[in-house]
């Protein structure tokens, strides 16, 4: 193992009785990387970033987080490590600077040093007059900024973000990517990102690893892994029997792959504008009728499609929260 990458490990496999939560997963992330670990629930997401904050012991393998053993140098993994994790651990008659407070003296500042680390973090994160207020008074956003500040208060080298823009609105989530943007640039973090939200994935990390049924299937930048399955994607959807459609289909020039799901079919292209009238011409051919086609370019959710065979089904269940932040 190398001491250029953040984290790194071998084999990192997770039991629960007869249950393989994570098999055998190899991950190697470069200091300074963002890295997302795409996946639907429970796929395993949050088993990995458990261990690799020590919270869970590997049933078998071995990690190295910040140089350091997660089973043999817990304390030290933890002193390198800023976590926020899918639920924020906040009191609510707490003001935000008093958890800061508190959360610094755990990790050791005193006096001086709290003051100046919490007025940095006020700028880096954005938390502005919020800090002297109730945390019951905070919108979801703010809560989840708070404990962004809160798992950087101690300068880690890495971390670890499980879900962190879950229920929240959709203005929300994009102020929480501009955060997170900001902490890799100004403080030069590695980012070991968690999610389901195929967009965040694509705009965040610098490279996607998607993992399924507890091992990772492919890994690679998000660029790269769309041009994987093609720079264009034709979605044809119809009423009937797919199988001679598809098979004619996959016999047209420049259709790389063909992809069928029930009544859909997604055909991987290298030149959409060139595939698609032939597309139309075998469909018509085979008898088909087609209720709809569509050419776009490719997608985070087509790289997702290919290599599981199924689409990532985002938890609808999601609580709409204020879209101010304060």
């Amino acid at each position: 193992m190398s001491g250029e990458f953040a984290v790194e490990t071998r084999s990192l496999t997770r039991s629960f009785g007869e249950v393989r939560a994570v098999a055998e997963v190899d991950l190697a992330v470069p200091r300074g990387e963002i890295y997302g670990f795409l996946g639907p629930n429970g796929a395993g997401k949050t088993t990995v970033v458990r261990m690799l904050t020590t919270l869970l012991l590997p049933t078998s393998g071995l990690a190295l987080v910040a140089g350091h053993d997660i089973s043999g140098e817990p304390n030290a993994v933890r002193m390198s490590v800023g976590a926020a994790l899918q639920e924020a651990a906040l009191d609510n008659k707490q003001t935000g600077r008093e958890l800061l407070e508190l959360q610094a003296r755990l990790y050791g500042l005193k006096g001086k040093a709290i003051r100046q680390r919490i007025e940095y973090l006020e700028g880096l994160v954005d938390i502005g007059e919020a800090l002297d207020r109730r945390i019951g008074t905070y919108s979801g956003g703010m809560k989840r900024r708070l404990d962004l500040a809160a798992a950087l208060i101690h300068d880690p080298q890495i971390l670890f973000l499980d879900e962190p823009t879950t229920g929240l609105d959709p203005i929300s989530r994009v102020k929480v990517w501009d955060e997170v943007r900001r902490v890799n640039r100004e403080e030069g973090v590695t980012i070991f990102l968690t999610t389901q939200y195929l967009e965040e994935a694509d705009l965040l990390a610098d490279r996607v690893g998607i993992i399924e049924q507890g091992k990772i299937v492919v890994e690679g930048s998000p660029a790269d892994l769309k041009r994987s399955v093609g720079s264009d994607v034709v979605v044809v959807r119809i009423a009937g029997e797919m199988n001679a459609t598809a098979e004619a289909c996959r016999q047209i020039k420049g259709v790389e792959s063909v992809e069928v799901h029930g009544q859909e079919m997604t055909l991987s292209v290298g030149e959409g504008s060139r595939v698609i009238g032939p597309v139309a011409v075998a469909l018509d051919q085979s008898g088909t009728i087609a209720e709809e086609i569509i050419l776009r370019t490719a997608t985070l959710d087509d790289v997702f499609l290919h290599y599981t065979g199924a689409r990532l089904e985002v938890d609808a269940n999601v609580t709409k929260e204020d879209e101010t932040w304060q």
